[in-house]
């Protein structure tokens, strides 16, 4: 008798929201960081099992100076592909922009939704983006000004907003001050960065407090949690507690920051999963559908999907056959 997909008994909390929205961000963030370089028919792939999973969202990939991001160097290539397949669709798929020259190469694939990733402290600044804190801001407005302009919509994110590997503990002020700037630059939603996994889940409700009281609620704002210290679920349930309803996750577990050594990889978003259907709220997202995508990308890992869900479901779902696709 073939085993069943498991799945957590439904038991509601009345005082959590009723739905969350879950953004992927494996095809960018997870594989970015992935010593093994994925080839891009299997990124292609990875994203339409992704958006079949039923993610709303599903980030593409970075446009991004291959020097500085090798294992995104066929952005192009990817972007074009999922057009192709894709149609219309794919041109509504999330897709980093680092600078002008990355918004350009949005604009000539005809893309609609691009998002910036900044910094709350100098030293990551100046090492992922060869800027300071301040200086950041010049790089960040044309880009912003010229994708609204466009009818692009923009999503911003903000790293190091729980703790910097350099500089230690970062100011709730200088968190705040980063995110008020980029929505004033015209973000229409901030993603708050545990970088490297620091946070704890009164951190989290004392950063999310100090953003209500500058004017940024809840329903704009999203917690990207990494899983350094285990830290991630529980970062997640306080910031739900708070209102916020929206979370990145990377399917397995995939990823990490290129720039910063000690991020571990991004929450897994079987593990959420998991914890959201459990607590009976509305994703969208099928589990069995999730599992079988991280199973069917696990043979172009050099390495096991860390999820922990997805390696206790791993053996209920059908097993994918043999890829044929070169690694390289």
């Amino acid at each position: 008798m073939t085993e069943q997909l498991r799945r957590p008994q439904v038991v509601p909390d009345p005082s959590l929201p009723d739905r969350v929205t879950i953004y992927e961000v494996g095809p960018r963030d997870g594989l970015q960081n992935e010593k093994a370089v994925v080839p891009a028919a299997v990124k292609v792939g990875l994203v339409e099992r992704l958006l079949d999973a039923g993610l709303p969202y599903v980030e593409a990939t970075s446009l991004v100076h291959p020097r500085w991001v090798p294992q995104l160097a066929d952005a192009e290539e990817v972007l074009a592909a999922l057009v192709d397949r894709l149609g219309d669709r794919a041109r509504d798929l999330p897709v980093l922009v680092p600078n002008e020259r990355g918004l350009e190469r949005a604009y000539d694939l005809g893309l609609r939704h691009i998002a910036v990733f900044a910094s709350a402290t100098d030293t990551f600044a100046r090492r992922n983006l060869n800027r300071s804190l301040d200086e950041q801001w010049a790089m960040f407005e044309p880009v912003m000004t010229r994708a609204r302009a466009a009818g692009m919509r923009v999503r911003a994110y903000v790293s190091m907003c729980f703790g910097d590997p350099w500089e230690g503990d970062v100011p709730l002020d200088q968190v705040v001050a980063a995110g008020k700037r980029l929505m004033d630059l015209g973000a229409e939603q901030l993603s708050l960065g545990d970088t490297i996994g620091v946070g704890t889940p009164g951190h989290v409700v004392a950063l999310l407090d100090a953003l209500n009281a500058a004017g940024l609620p809840d329903d704009v704002l999203a917690l990207h949690a990494h899983d350094t210290y285990g830290q991630a679920l529980g970062n997640v349930a306080a910031a739900l507690r708070h209102g916020v309803t929206t979370f990145d996750t990377s399917a397995g577990g995939l990823g990490g920051c290129p720039y910063a050594e000690s991020a571990t990889g991004n929450l897994a978003t079987e593990d959420l999963l998991w914890m959201l259907d459990g607590l009976g709220i509305t994703t969208g997202v099928s589990m069995p559908r999730l599992v079988e995508t991280s199973a069917w990308l696990e043979p172009h890992l050099d390495h096991a999907p860390v999820s922990r869900t997805y390696q206790a479901l791993r053996g209920s779902v059908a097993q994918p056959a043999a890829s044929t696709t070169p690694r390289t």
